[in-house]
């Protein structure tokens, strides 16, 4: 196997297959872009492939509920990381029931954490929803600010939602 092959796999590997479809002429529907020859928009999975793209970090840490890993608790799935290069904590959170679930998240191990963070939120609270030609941002990441307040993290998870937060350390 040459280089260039090796190159070829690691490529295949880290793309979505299938990406792209023409709304009149597709096989099947997992695609993450669809558009017809003036209009494109991007699935929810497209923006869920995205955030997790850029909210990737450099570190992974250990993030835990009631000294547990949080994987299915109360139907909450969670991941935390620091980016290195931007000294950020970056939680990722995903609440897959149709209930909205207010957590804190005491971050310890870390000095300092600003005052103020970023929230994404992606969500629907009808699972039919789906973004369309002429609704390209039906469901679509929304950002705002999250206050931080002595290392907790309050943050409210709307239901059937992926949530990224990130804070300057």
């Amino acid at each position: 196997m040459t280089g260039l092959e090796r190159n070829a796999d690691v490529v295949k590997m880290a793309s979505y297959a299938p990406l792209f479809a023409h709304v009149e002429g597709w096989q099947w529907t997992p695609d993450l872009i669809w558009f017809d020859n003036l209009r494109s928009y991007g699935t929810p999975n497209y923006y869920v492939q995205k955030l997790y793209s850029n909210n990737k970090g450099s570190v992974v840490v250990p993030i835990t509920m009631n000294k547990q890993t949080i994987a299915g608790t109360d139907s909450l799935y969670a991941t935390a990381c620091v980016d290195k290069t931007t000294n950020e904590l970056i939680l990722k959170l995903v609440n897959v029931s149709g209930k909205s679930q207010t957590k804190s998240i005491v971050v310890d191990g870390i000095k300092h954490l600003n005052t103020i963070g970023k929230l994404t939120v992606l969500q629907s609270n009808d699972l039919q929803t789906v973004n369309t030609l002429e609704n390209p941002t039906a469901i679509s990441p929304k950002e705002s600010e999250i206050a931080i307040k002595n290392k907790n993290v309050n943050v409210s998870l709307l239901p059937y939602s992926f949530t990224v937060v990130r804070v300057k350390m």
